[in-house]
C-alpha cells in the first residue's frame, strides 16, 4: 500500500475539532415541567441504539432546558423545515432563564406528545417523545441519552428522508451562520 501523502494538509487548532462535523442538522431539544417549557437548538445528537431505540445529545449544564429535562425526566427531538430557520435560530441565540415558554416565544406553536408529557412543536417534520435513560459527564458537556417512546414524520420521510418536501436546515457553526439545504 502505497503512502498517503498528508503534506497538503494545515495544522487545525484540536481544541476546535468539532467544527470538523459541520454542517450539521439541529434538532430542537424540548422540555417541560413545573409550567415551564423549555428548548433548545442541539446539533451533537445521534442515534445511539437500535434495540432499545435509544438516542443522545450534548447539552451543557448551564442551560435551562437540560435542567428542565433532568427535572421531568423526559424530551422531545424535532426537525424543522429551512423556512423555520429563523425561529431554531432564535432558540439557538435566546437565553431560556426567566423565559415561561421558549417556544412559543421563538414563535414556535406546540402541543403535548403522543405519549410523554412532552412538548412537540406543531409545525416540525419529524418528532420523537423519549424519557431520560442515562446522563454522562464528557467534559465541558453532558451527554443526555433518551429511550424513544413514539416517532413520527410526514410522509416525505418513508424509511429515509426523500428530500421531496423536507429542506433541512443546516448549521455551519455559529447561531448567525445558518445555511439553508438546497439540492
Amino acid at each position: 500500500m502505497a503512502d498517503r501523502v498528508v503534506s497538503d494538509m494545515k495544522d487545525l487548532d484540536y481544541s476546535k475539532a468539532y467544527r470538523l462535523f459541520y454542517p450539521a442538522v439541529p434538532v430542537v431539544v424540548a422540555s417541560s415541567y413545573g409550567g415551564t417549557v423549555s428548548a433548545m437548538a442541539v446539533v451533537t445528537a445521534v442515534s445511539v441504539s437500535n434495540v432499545p431505540p435509544r438516542v443522545g445529545f450534548a447539552s451543557l449544564q448551564t442551560h435551562s432546558t437540560y435542567r428542565t429535562m433532568l427535572s421531568s425526566r423526559s424530551f422531545s427531538m424535532s426537525w424543522l423545515d429551512r423556512s423555520l430557520a429563523r425561529e431554531v435560530e432564535l432558540l439557538g441565540s435566546k437565553r431560556g432563564k426567566g423565559v415561561t415558554d421558549k417556544l412559543r416565544s421563538a414563535g414556535l406553536k406546540h402541543g403535548k406528545g403522543r405519549v410523554l408529557e412532552v412538548p412537540v412543536i406543531d409545525a416540525a417534520v419529524a418528532t420523537l417523545e423519549c424519557s431520560v435513560v442515562n446522563v454522562a459527564a464528557l467534559g465541558d458537556h453532558d451527554f443526555v441519552v433518551g429511550e424513544v417512546k413514539a416517532a413520527y414524520a410526514q410522509p416525505d420521510f418513508s424509511g429515509y428522508w426523500q428530500f421531496k418536501r423536507y429542506r433541512p436546515i443546516l448549521y455551519v457553526g455559529s447561531p448567525d451562520r445558518l445555511r439553508m439545504y438546497d439540492p
